[in-house]
């Protein structure tokens, strides 16, 4: 068929040569004839060339028998459609624009989310990505955690259905390379890591067995991006980054473009040396294992339970005796709960196409009808049905090629827009505008205005033309068949624009009621930086107490407006700067064998931290100078904590067993303070705090800084005196806390303001719809109207009628939109604070939205239809 199809189009580029060459020889053969008859007749030249042609039969006839010959007429017919196609549509601008710019915005929007989605649920950018396993320990099917250097290094050498095992950790520390150092995120890994994702550097070499131990010289492999940015490019190898005070040789360059490994963003990736532990925990390490070819999931399940009881017999100090390493696809561990928010933003804008799609549709339907003498008169001319709907369908896929032209604009102009200020998607930033999903949307769109172009045509076939042509636009364009196809159309877009709207107002709802909830703290005056010592100086608790026990009464006595400045290990409320979670076991009501422990927020502060932050005294004390590391361990808790594990008793005095470790001391609450909200604003504030001077002491901290004026102004003299301790301290992410809390509802800020964006959208094509719509009626159906006002109906009876049966037509829109409302805004339950997904004020309010919007829509033609001059109207009819 291809063959085929090559050869036509062959013959038809040679079409024109093949012409002349036809027309050369029935010349030749005419004029041989006209020389005859001269010869044998004795006519004139001009008869005798007169007589040739009748007898030869017609010109014509035979190069149209040639062009079927060749199989290229239709080819030819075709393009000749295409080009009077062009031309109509150019000069039916009131048609063609607005056809375009919906049929842009629905392909736009829709090749924008599914590039997402194919990039996202797509495969992996490993070999053999299905292999491809992170390992928790997991105690119950919600319960899980990360794992240990213990369970590492048992997996590593006891586990059987792995072929390479590797993990890393994450660490926020000083980095140098040539300049002044900055606190960045490096992400150390063991050899395995690279090497079960089968990632190789394009430069040098990757992490390998020799640099694991402990002792071995420390060496980095960065990215492409860092490695030009602040190492030369492909010169960067062999070269020296400073990394938490260490000199680490860079030994790889990775691929360009390639930053996120595993799911995990990082320029940096030096070798994570690991000792002998001495105990179970603590746990924090990320795991990634391969699975050996033709292993399943499931029999790696029961190699690493088998694994984990083995490590029970040996670590007697952990307590969670149900606990069990178990593995997950990589992929669907990276995916996470990105695939709802996907999910919905992929229903969104399918939602938005429809109505596009409706909104075309009907314009097409208007336009075909609007074309009824031209069509009947063709038929009645002869053409064939063929050439008819041939005629018809090129014209709509002309038009969907230049709404897929702008579509594909649009949808890399919302790709970019989403990129920058869309909410967190996994693999987001590795989306790349889809051919596929084009070729969807496209598809989609020709197919709808084929079949709606097909509509009148069908009627127009089964008719007599003659009868057509006698009958006038009256006999389809304006009868009932189109109206109730237009009319669904409208019912159709308002039943999509309503769950749309639904959703977009319940997230407003909650969007509204998540900025007015107290974070625990007042914003207002306190600044934040995040501080970072160098372990080559900084690397037990001994010199990071002597360094914080004489810097942090300076930095407080700085003057400036400064009255207080305190430590802390998280930032609240943004749920990403905390990544301090413990588990624990009360002595009063001890979890039992067989069940798992509780876990909660567990930040470790400073003195001052409750006074910097305004956190109220409720109940106890809080910490004091007596509270070391020789002392027995104490922690305080929040008010939402304390009523959760201990309601309506005193929390005071309680111990506990931190951490599962039961042959630790066991920690007592001393103090119980205000609600501080460190894992967003949408969780209650639970929290346990523990007084850093009891240690461990942290090298990444964030400072807080409490000032009468508020604002950062005293953060540069702070800087000042960090680095006048020690010029290798490195100060970053300055901000006030009112920064900080504005960042923390970034992500459902997003989500709100793109749905809303949809919702618009989706309320805008509906209103032009029904628009439209009751345009055409009330064109339509002029001499009916100018007959009422004729026969004495009033300016608002006409007003009535036309708004009327708009508003009925929107009203049974929205009545099925809310029965899909009340349905698919279950869908995004998961991020909505304070609000039902089927509120009742909410669907209120949009479905009256909705309604108004409609009968603005319907007033305006309305309104137009009550100016028409009866007169006029009559005897434009007759």
């Amino acid at each position: 068929m291809i063959v085929r199809l090559a050869r036509r189009l062959r013959a038809l580029f040679r079409s024109e040569a093949v012409d002349r060459e036809l027309t050369a020889e029935i010349e030749l053969h005419l004029e041989m004839e006209a020389e005859e008859l001269m010869r044998t007749q004795g006519l004139s030249h001009e008869e005798a060339r007169r007589r040739a042609r009748i007898a030869f039969g017609g010109v014509g006839r035979y190069r149209e028998e040639q062009r079927d010959a060749r199989g290229v007429r239709w080819i030819e017919e075709s393009l000749a459609d295409l080009k009077y196609a062009v031309r109509v549509l150019l000069r039916s601008p009131g048609y063609t624009i607005p056809a375009v710019l919906v049929l842009g915005l629905g392909i736009g929007a829709t090749t924008a989310i599914f590039s997402v989605v194919t990039t996202v649920f797509g495969r992996l950018p490993y070999a053999n990505d299905y292999e491809l396993v992170r390992i928790y320990n997991q105690n119950s099917q919600t319960n899980r955690w990360t794992t240990s250097v213990a369970d590492f290094q048992a997996i590593e050498r006891q586990a059987h259905t792995l072929s390479a095992v590797g993990t890393l950790s994450f660490r926020s520390v000083p980095v140098a390379a040539g300049g002044d150092p900055q606190t960045l995120t490096v992400t150390p890994v063991t050899s395995g890591f690279m090497r079960a994702l089968g990632v190789r550097p394009t430069i040098g070499r990757a992490i390998e067995p020799a640099d694991d131990p402990v002792g071995a010289p420390p060496v980095v492999v960065v990215s492409d991006a860092f490695a030009r940015r602040t190492l030369g490019g492909p010169a960067a190898v062999g070269k020296s980054v400073m990394i938490d005070g260490r000199a680490h040789t860079v030994i790889g360059v990775l691929p360009p473009g390639v930053s996120r490994l595993a799911g995990i963003r990082s320029d940096i990736w030096p070798v994570l040396q690991l000792g002998t532990p001495t105990r179970r925990g603590p746990f924090g390490l990320y795991l990634i294992g391969r699975l050996k070819p033709g292993v399943t999931l499931e029999a790696c399940r029961k190699d690493l339970a088998d694994v984990s009881i083995r490590l029970q017999g040996v670590w007697s100090d952990f307590s969670d005796r149900e606990a069990r390493l178990t593995p997950y696809t990589l992929r669907s561990t990276i995916l996470g709960d990105g695939a709802s928010t996907i999910g919905v933003f992929a229903a969104a804008v399918l939602l938005v196409l429809l109505i596009a799609v409706a909104n075309v549709a009907s314009l097409t339907l208007v336009r075909t009808t609007g074309r009824w003498h031209e069509l009947a008169l063709r038929a009645a001319l002869g053409a064939s049905r063929t050439r008819l709907v041939r005629l018809v369908t090129i014209e709509c896929v002309a038009l969907a090629a230049a709404g897929a032209l702008l579509g594909m604009a649009l949808g890399a102009a919302g790709l970019r827009l989403l990129l920058a200020i869309g909410p967190f998607i996994p693999r987001l930033d590795e989306t790349r505008l889809d051919a596929r999903a084009v070729a969807c949307a496209v598809a989609l769109a020709i197919l709808a205005g084929i079949v709606v172009a097909a509509y009148p045509l069908v009627l127009l076939l089964g008719r007599d033309p003659s009868r057509a042509l006698a009958g006038g636009q009256r006999m389809v364009g304006g009868g009932q068949h189109a109206q109730t196809v237009r009319g669904a159309f409208v019912v159709g877009e308002f039943a999509l624009a309503l769950p749309l709207l639904a959703v977009a107002g319940l997230l407003l709802n909650s969007f509204l009621r998540l900025q007015r909830v107290d974070p625990g703290f007042a914003p207002e005056q306190i600044a934040t930086a995040r501080v970072a010592l160098p372990v080559a100086r900084y690397g037990n608790d001994t010199v990071l107490a002597s360094f914080w026990s004489r810097t942090l009464p300076t930095l407080g006595s700085l003057g400036g407006g400064v009255t207080l400045v305190s430590l802390g290990d998280a930032l609240p409320p943004d749920v990403n700067q905390n990544f301090n979670q413990n588990n624990f076991d009360l002595i009063d009501h001890p979890v039992g064998d067989g069940r798992p422990q509780p876990t909660s927020s567990w930040i470790t502060v400073t003195r001052d931290y409750f006074g910097t932050l305004n956190v109220p005294l409720l109940e106890g004390r809080l910490f004091t100078p007596a509270d070391t590391g020789s002392s027995p361990p104490v922690v305080v808790v929040s008010r939402a904590w304390a009523r959760h594990y201990f309601p309506g008793e005193n929390a005071v005095g309680r111990q506990m067993i931190e951490g599962g470790c039961i042959t630790c001391p066991r920690t007592t609450i001393v103090g119980v303070v205000g609600d501080v909200r460190y894992d967003g604003l949408t969780l209650p504030g639970e929290a346990i705090y523990g007084p850093m001077e009891q240690g461990p002491w942290r090298r990444t901290v964030h400072l807080f800084v409490r000032t009468r004026a508020g604002g950062t102004d005293a953060l540069p003299a702070i800087r000042a005196a960090l680095l006048a301790s020690d010029p290798g301290v490195s100060i970053d992410q300055p901000q006030g806390m009112r920064e900080v809390f504005a960042g923390s509802i970034e992500e459902p800020r997003h989500l709100t303001t793109l749905l809303s964006g949809f919702a618009v959208a989706a309320l805008a094509l509906a209103a032009v719809g029904i628009f439209g719509l009751l345009s055409y009626v009330v064109a339509a159906r002029r001499r009916e109207i100018g007959l009422r006002m004729a026969l004495g109906a009033d300016r608002r009876a006409v007003v009535a009628l036309i708004v009327g049966r708009g508003l009925w037509l929107a009203g049974v829109g929205a009545l099925i939109g809310l029965v899909i409302a009340v349905v698919g805004t279950r869908w995004v339950a998961a991020s909505l604070f304070q609000v039902s997904p089927t509120d009742p004020v909410t669907l209120g309010l949009v479905t009256l939205t909705l309604l108004v919007v409609a009968a603005v829509a319907c007033w305006l033609p309305a309104r137009r239809a009550a100016t028409t001059d009866p007169v006029q109207a009559l005897r434009s009819e007759t």
